[in-house]
């Protein structure tokens, strides 16, 4: 066991390679377009509107379609259910997702400047903490939008939670939720983060083994 923890420290101390640290800069190059696309799309249909309503969200900003009139008609239908307004002035995480996001890169760039193990480690757990938490932030916001109705509203439905991932039917209208380029980005970033720090101490035990072994196979010799 105390083996296994020496050869643990010695994988956290070793400089990340240079491979790696390129791989660090192109993915925080990537991530940095991600704040000028779309993260999540919002839509839905019905009969009385063919072409479809939609709300774009982005790391700091909403943008609706019909020059930003969908939302506008969005919140007055959901006004007759009682639903919450949809206003970026209540969705606070907007004002620090981004810059939340913008330390994970600084991060990444910061570990390919003078990283080791232990700086992978961090920025691997810190990035899959952070996705996370802004889903299951969105998923509360969902889950509050259907279920804190207004018992004034003119039509009374029974509390639901909206689609969080594809297609759900809401009354007469089929709604929507899914990803947009922004999230692909996103997880891209996330995924290649994980594979860089598997790859880091993949080849790092490889090359400890080899001592152990060689140990191990001179102790049985001397004793037999």
């Amino acid at each position: 066991m105390n083996r296994f923890f020496e050869h643990l420290r010695r994988l956290l101390d070793r400089p990340i390679g240079i491979g790696s640290r390129i791989a660090l800069v192109a993915l925080s190059a990537i991530m940095f377009l991600s704040f000028q696309l779309p993260l999540w799309r919002y839509s839905m249909e019905a009969p009385q509107y063919p072409k479809g309503l939609y709300v774009d969200i982005y790391f700091h900003r909403l943008e609706a379609g019909n020059d930003g009139h969908d939302i506008d008609e969005i919140n007055e239908l959901n006004h007759y259910i009682g639903m919450m307004k949809i206003d970026r002035s209540q969705l606070i995480e907007l004002d620090w997702i981004p810059f939340a996001f913008g330390v994970l890169m600084l991060l990444a760039i910061r570990s390919a400047l003078i990283g080791d193990g232990r700086s992978l480690v961090d920025l691997t757990v810190l990035t899959f903490f952070l996705i996370a938490f802004t889903g299951g932030r969105f998923i509360y916001k969902l889950y509050a939008f259907g279920h804190f109705l207004d018992p004034a509203a003119p039509v009374k439905i029974e509390p639901f939670t909206p689609v969080i991932l594809g297609t759900k039917q809401v009354a007469n209208f089929t709604t929507h939720s899914y990803p947009r380029s922004g999230s692909a980005i996103v997880f891209s970033f996330a995924a290649g983060i994980a594979l860089i720090t598997i790859w880091h101490f993949r080849g790092l035990v490889s090359r400890a083994k080899h001592p152990i072994e060689r140990h191990e196979s001179v102790e049985s010799a001397s004793t037999t």
